[in-house]
């Protein structure tokens, strides 16, 4: 029991702090976003209390009122983390991968399965809709990244659906901050075990020739491959 009420002693101080850092996070990024929080709260507060005035249930309605405002609060507070978390996400490289990484469900996720570079990179994602290929860079680049990859993965996912999603705000593209209701309306396909099983037909094929980050320095040379023996 000590023990217990030791870790939740720990856990608290733990969460509190995190909130404390989203809420500061929040505030720089946008210093009406607070504001709004204590408003939709207060604003949830006063509509019950004057419900119980009027209906004669204050001793009711203003208990559950100040449920109600919490909660609201709460609300709109995870919506702009939410928001203030996009907006620092956007046009970094990567963005796309960490999104679907933090989505609830069974959404795995390969980084930068194709890449060059320009940065332009392609990560794989593996769910119930079948197999998501997640495009970051501009779409005059990343089609040739798509394709590839495309081609690589088809025998091993035979049938199953592959669908590709280019992230970023050109024309066609998905923003960043539509990402995760987009995917989240995508059909579900496949079912659990096929889930598993085609995950493991993937991890099964070799992986793709990386392009190395930043320009090539001068004077190298790509590595020849061996030459055929001649008889």
């Amino acid at each position: 029991m000590a023990k217990k009420s030791q870790d939740g002693q720990d856990e608290s101080p733990g969460r509190l702090k995190q909130i404390r850092m989203v809420a500061s996070l929040v505030h720089q990024a946008n210093r009406k976003a607070l504001p709004m929080v204590f408003a939709s709260a207060i604003g949830t507060l006063v509509v019950f209390v004057v419900l119980g005035l009027l209906l004669g249930q204050a001793l009711l309605l203003i208990p559950l009122g100040v449920l109600a405002a919490v909660a609201v609060g709460m609300i709109v507070f995870g919506q702009l983390a939410q928001r203030t978390q996009y907006s620092m996400l956007e046009g970094r490289p990567g963005a796309a991968a960490s999104i679907v990484e933090n989505m609830r469900g069974r959404w795995v996720v390969t980084p930068a399965v194709q890449a060059n570079r320009n940065m332009d990179v392609v990560h794989r994602v593996v769910g119930q809709p079948g197999v998501i290929l997640l495009a970051e860079g501009p779409g005059s680049r990343v089609g040739k990244l798509i394709g590839a990859e495309k081609k690589r993965i088809s025998r091993a996912a035979s049938e199953v659906p592959i669908y590709d999603i280019q992230v970023g705000n050109d024309e066609g593209q998905v923003p960043i901050g539509k990402l995760q209701r987009h995917l989240t309306k995508l059909p579900r396909n496949l079912k659990k075990d096929q889930v598993s099983q085609l995950i493991d037909r993937l991890n099964a094929l070799p992986q793709a020739m990386q392009m190395p980050k930043g320009p090539m320095p001068k004077g190298a040379r790509l590595p020849k491959g061996p030459r055929p023996r001649t008889r």
